[in-house]
């Protein structure tokens, strides 16, 4: 390049603002990166099926990310963009009615175009004006657009965990049980450790987000006080040796153990043990990522509904934790476990204490038995991202903790994940709890 050129162009000194939006232009490269890295072992058939109304298929998730980025900051904030098509707008909005009419979830999979390329000529459309967005904010709306790219790589990391679940349902309909990935990280050789009980006296609590400490969803706040009766929890999830013992003691056999609308969907389901799990000459396999595994007898029980949780809960003299028991319990803990990051894409067994409770982050998310309801105070967003949590706050019950499918700097003490009771293809588990 000529000399010339360089001597024309003024040397660009870095200053703390566009240090800052070049740090957020990295986190969204990263984010977006890393749903990317997640379909790479796919094949092109696997991104278009749809196993069920709760599962999207994966060229979608993909999609749809993408499309939260176009409607709620470049589309507002970026008055020379445009859209590849003005279809997607209704393709890819997942519930948002007061921004449009969303296409029916139940037939995502019924969508063979635009295709699997388009898509990602999609993503690379989108990604290439969000770069030259976040390169030259706009003064008067920069703390918005911030606050709603923030939002937007949570909801992405969302996402990447709902594209593993979905992946692992797809896979799991084939006979042939065809693994995902050939190259997770194994499980460590480890031993089922006793439950021990970890006292909790009875006291006034706050719980709920510090509007000081970062990032959090709406749902997590207001902070607001609650008075809890002294209780124990145990030290580790239920195991999977464990929930064998209920099913051979008859636990899918007896009324007396489930709720009501448990005991009417183990009927119509046929429920005989958890999601994925089939008995092959007296063995127990389960169908993994990996493919098809042996149950691991120490491992946490993974892929059970509220309603199984809730009836071995009671099979086993106990019940499950209120969320504010679970955040004081976890309230010390570090936040460390096996999350997307460990690469197992499994719950693994791990060395837990006698005296403080373990495995509280990442491999499960740990159902509790409170009803996904509003904090006192709380209040949606205002427009359309009001839509994002709070509409969603019935017939749900609420999960703490994280999984193996989570992203390690996505999930908070605070964090509140909801599932409807029925719900078995998420990784989700559960520990026990007891009156005090």
């Amino acid at each position: 390049m000529p000399l010339a050129h360089d001597l024309a162009s003024p040397v660009q000194r870095e200053t703390p603002d566009t240090l800052h939006t070049k740090e957020w232009l990295r986190r969204y490269q990263r984010v977006r990166q890393a749903s990317e890295r997640i379909c790479e072992p796919l094949c092109t058939e696997d991104y278009v099926i749809q196993s069920m109304d709760d599962v999207s298929p994966p060229k979608w998730h993909l999609a749809h990310v993408t499309w939260f980025f176009e409607a709620f900051l470049l589309t507002p904030f970026q008055p020379r963009y445009r859209t590849l098509d003005p279809v997607y707008d209704s393709l890819f909005n997942s519930y948002y009615e007061t921004h449009g009419v969303p296409f029916p979830r139940p037939r995502r999979g019924t969508l063979s175009r635009p295709t699997v390329a388009d898509v990602y000529r999609y993503r690379a459309h989108v990604d290439d004006a969000m770069a030259e967005l976040l390169e030259s904010l706009p003064p008067e709306h920069a703390e918005e657009i911030l606050r709603r790219l923030e939002l937007g790589l949570h909801h992405e990391q969302q996402h990447q965990e709902l594209l593993l679940m979905d992946i692992k349902h797809i896979l799991a309909q084939n006979p042939l049980c065809p693994a995902y990935r050939g190259d997770l990280m194994p499980a460590s050789e480890g031993g089922m450790p006793e439950t021990a009980w970890i006292e909790h006296a009875e006291g006034l609590h706050e719980i709920g987000h510090d509007p000081h400490g970062g990032f959090a969803y709406d749902n997590e706040g207001p902070r607001h006080r609650q008075f809890l009766e002294a209780f124990q929890i145990a030290n580790r999830p239920v195991t999977n040796a464990e929930f064998i013992a209920f099913m051979q003691d008859g636990g899918y056999e007896r009324p007396e153990l489930w709720l009501s609308d448990g005991w009417q969907q183990v009927g119509l389901e046929g429920w005989r043990a958890p999601l994925y799990w089939v008995k092959r000459e007296g063995t127990w396999y389960h169908f993994t990522l990996a493919g098809l595994r042996p149950v691991d007898p120490s491992a946490p029980v993974v892929h059970v509904s509220f309603f199984e949780a809730d009836a071995y809960a009671r099979w086993a003299g106990a019940r499950l934790p209120g969320e504010a028991e679970w955040e004081v319990a976890a309230r010390n803990v570090a936040m460390r476990g096996n999350f997307v990051d460990s690469d197992h894409l499994q719950p693994v067994a791990a060395p837990t204490r006698a005296d403080a409770p373990g495995q509280l982050y990442g491999d499960v998310w740990e159902w509790t038995g409170s009803a996904y309801r509003p904090y006192p105070g709380f209040k949606t967003l205002p427009g359309t991202l009001g839509e994002y949590n709070g509409k969603f706050m019935s017939g749900q019950m609420v999960l703490r903790g994280g999984c193996c499918a989570t992203p390690a700097d996505h999930i908070r003490l605070t964090y509140r994940n909801f599932f409807p009771p029925h719900a078995r293809w998420a990784f989700s588990g559960f520990r026990l709890t007891r009156e005090a």
